[in-house]
C-alpha cells in the first residue's frame, strides 16, 4: 500500500494544497465553520479543549500559504510512516486527501479541519512516544513515557511554523537515525534473498575445510564480515571474520564457530528486521533529553557505560537480574545522587523471607554472616529466637550484612533512590563478569570494574578522584559521598543498537522482552515486508 501511496504522492500533495482559500472571509461562513468545527471535535475533548483555546481558528484549511504548507507536509510525512517502522494503514492519506478534494462547503471544511487534527495528532504522538504502551506489555517495562498532550502537539506545530515541528516530532537523537538507516538495508536484503544458505549446525574452527566452511565463509561474506574469496578451509581470514561477528553479536570472540554462534549466524534477515524495529520503539520511549553526562545501562549487552556529551568515557561488563519473574531487572530512568562507600547490605524482605527465614528455621545459626536486627536496628540474639513459630507473613526482624570485603555489594554502590530498589554496585562474585550471559542478580546491576566507575563519577568534584576514594575505602567505615551534579540513569534493554563507530550490533532477548514488544507492534499493525530465504 505505501508504495502506491508514494507514486501518487504528486497528486495527493496537490489536492492537499488545492483547498488553499476554501475558507470564506464572510462572519456567516465564519461562524458556519466553527460550528462545523465544533460539532465535529465534539467527541474528543482534548481536540475540542484546544480549538475553544484557539478561537477555533483553522491550523490545516486557512487561506494563507502556512496551511497548505501544513497540509502538504503532513500528507508527505504520512506517505513515509513506514520509515520509521509504524503502522501500516493507521493514518490513511489516501483517504484524508478525498475528503480534502471533495470538500465544497464551509461546513465541510470544519469536518476537515477536524479530520487533519485529529490524524496529526495520533501521527505526532505515535512518531515522539511510540506507538504502544510499554506498561501494558511486560512488568519490566516501568519507563515513565514522556507523551505530549493533543493540545502540545497542536500548539507545538503552530509554534514552530511552516513544516519544521512535523519532521522533528521524531526521535532526533543519532541512534534513531542510523537505526532508521539499519532498517532500509535489512529491507533491502530481504528483497534481495537474504543471506543465503544457513551453516548446517555443527562446530567448525582453524584448519577445517569441507563444503561447510565453505556455506560459513559464503554467509559471512554475504553480511559484510568477509572479503569474497573461493577458499574452501577455514584460515586465518575466516577466524578474524568469525571474531568480527561475535563481536558484533556479543558472543565470546574466540573464531571458533561453535553451536551458538552458528546459531546467532542462521538468523534470519526478519529476525534482525524485528530487533531494529523494536529498537526504534524503544527509541520512541526514551526521555528527548538524556542529559550532557548521563549512565547507560544496556541489559541485553550486559554493559554499563558513562556517557559525556554523547561520547562513552567509560564503559564496563555488568550482571542484570537472574531470567525469573521476581528478578528481572526492570527498565526506567532516574537521577544518581550518591554513592555509599564501605555499604552495608540491607537485605531485602523478599530474600529474608523467601531464602533466609526457611535455613533459620532448620538452623537459627545459619547464615552467620548476616545480622539479624529488631525494629529499633538492635542486633538479635539468635539463640534466644525460636524461628519456627514465624512465616513469610510474620517474621518481625531485619537482616544486615555489614560493610567488608565479602559484602554481597562488594565495597561500593551507586545510589539513583527509586521504588523498584535497584542500584549499581560492586560484588565480591566476580567470576560470574566472565560468563557471555550474566544474568544471575536478583535485579539490580553488578559492576565488574566499580572503583574506575567511581573514579570517573568523581573526577567532575576532586582534583585526585582515586586518592579521595580510597582515603574513605580505608577508613573502613560506611561513608556516603554526594554526587555534586546528579546524573541520569537510564537502564534500557535494546537487542540491536548501532555501535559507535556505526557497525551494527545485536544481542539474545534474554527476557523475552523483545518479542513481546513485537508482538504487540504487530497487533498494531506494524508489518514486515515479504520475506524471502
Amino acid at each position: 500500500m505505501q508504495s502506491v501511496l508514494r507514486s501518487t504522492a504528486k497528486f495527493l500533495l496537490a489536492a492537499c494544497i488545492a483547498i488553499s482559500g476554501s475558507v470564506a472571509t464572510g462572519d456567516t461562513d465564519n461562524t458556519a465553520f466553527q460550528m462545523a468545527l465544533a460539532e465535529n471535535t465534539a467527541s474528543d475533548p482534548a481536540l475540542a479543549a484546544f480549538y475553544r483555546q484557539n478561537g477555533y481558528e483553522p491550523v490545516w484549511v486557512g487561506n494563507h500559504v502556512e496551511h497548505a504548507v501544513r497540509r502538504a507536509t503532513l500528507v508527505r510525512a504520512l506517505l513515509n510512516t513506514d520509515q520509521h517502522g509504524l503502522p501500516d494503514g493507521r493514518y490513511d492519506p489516501q483517504g484524508l486527501v478525498a475528503k480534502m478534494e471533495t470538500a465544497k462547503t464551509t461546513r465541510d471544511l470544519g469536518a476537515v479541519e477536524a479530520e487533519l487534527s485529529s490524524i496529526f495528532v495520533k501521527y505526532a504522538k505515535d512518531m515522539h512516544s511510540g506507538t504502544v504502551n510499554p506498561e501494558q506489555i511486560d512488568g519490566g517495562l516501568v519507563r515513565e513515557v514522556d507523551r505530549l498532550s493533543s493540545q502540545e502537539h497542536l500548539q507545538a506545530l503552530l509554534d514552530h511554523g511552516g513544516d519544521t515541528y512535523i519532521h522533528q516530532v521524531a526521535p532526533q537523537s543519532p541512534q534513531y537515525r542510523a537505526l532508521m538507516k539499519q532498517k532500509m538495508l535489512l529491507e533491502n536484503l530481504i528483497a534481495q534473498g537474504g543471506w543465503g544458505q544457513k551453516v548446517p549446525d555443527t562446530k567448525l574452527e582453524r584448519g577445517d575445510s569441507g563444503t561447510d566452511v565453505v556455506r560459513l565463509r559464503n554467509r559471512l561474506v554475504a553480511m559484510g564480515y568477509l572479503k569474497p574469496t573461493a577458499s574452501p578451509t577455514f584460515d586465518d581470514a575466516l577466524v578474524a571474520a568469525v571474531q568480527a561477528f561475535q563481536t558484533a553479536h556479543g558472543l565470546e570472540a574466540d573464531g571458533v564457530a561453535g553451536q551458538g554462534t552458528i546459531a546467532e549466524l542462521n538468523r534470519p534477515v526478519s529476525d534482525r528486521l524485528k530487533a531494529v524495529l523494536v529498537a526504534l520503539e524503544r527509541e520512541r520511549w526514551l526521555p528527548e533529553k538524556r542529559g550532557e553526562r548521563h549512565i547507560l545501562v544496556n541489559q541485553a549487552d550486559f554493559s554499563a557505560k558513562i556517557v559525556d556529551d554523547g561520547r562513552v568515557t567509560f564503559e564496563t561488563r555488568a550482571v542484570i537480574g537472574k531470567n525469573t519473574h521476581d528478578r528481572r531487572s526492570p527498565e526506567f530512568s532516574d537521577q544518581m545522587e550518591h554513592m555509599v562507600i564501605n555499604p552495608s547490605w540491607y537485605v531485602p524482605r523478599s530474600i529474608i523471607t523467601k531464602e533466609y527465614l526457611p535455613k533459620l528455621r532448620a538452623n537459627p545459626n545459619a547464615v552467620g554472616h548476616i545480622q539479624i536486627t529488631d525494629r529499633s536496628g538492635r542486633r538479635v540474639n539468635r539463640e534466644a529466637v525460636d524461628f519456627t513459630q514465624f512465616t513469610a507473613r510474620n517474621f518481625p526482624f531485619s537482616m544486615r550484612q555489614p560493610p567488608s570485603q565479602s559484602n554481597a555489594l562488594g565495597l561500593v554502590k551507586f545510589m539513583f533512590p527509586n521504588k523498584h530498589n535497584i542500584y549499581l554496585h560492586d560484588t565480591p562474585q566476580k567470576s560470574l563478569f566472565a560468563r557471555e550471559v550474566r544474568a544471575f542478580s536478583h535485579g539490580c546491576i553488578r559492576l565488574a570494574d566499580p572503583f574506575e566507575f567511581a573514579y570517573t563519577l568523581l573526577a567532575r568534584q576532586e582534583e585526585d578522584p582515586k586518592a579521595f576514594f580510597h582515603g574513605v575505602l580505608n577508613t573502613g567505615k560506611e561513608t556516603k559521598v554526594e554526587l555534586e551534579q546528579p546524573v541520569p540513569v537510564h537502564l534500557i534493554y535494546r537487542t540491536a543498537y548501532i555501535g559507535p563507530r556505526g557497525e551494527v550490533q545485536y544481542r539474545r532477548d534474554v527476557y523475552n522482552r523483545d518479542q513481546k514488544i513485537w508482538d504487540a507492534l504487530q497487533k498494531a499493525g506494524v508489518v514486515l515486508p515479504d520475506v524471502q530465504g
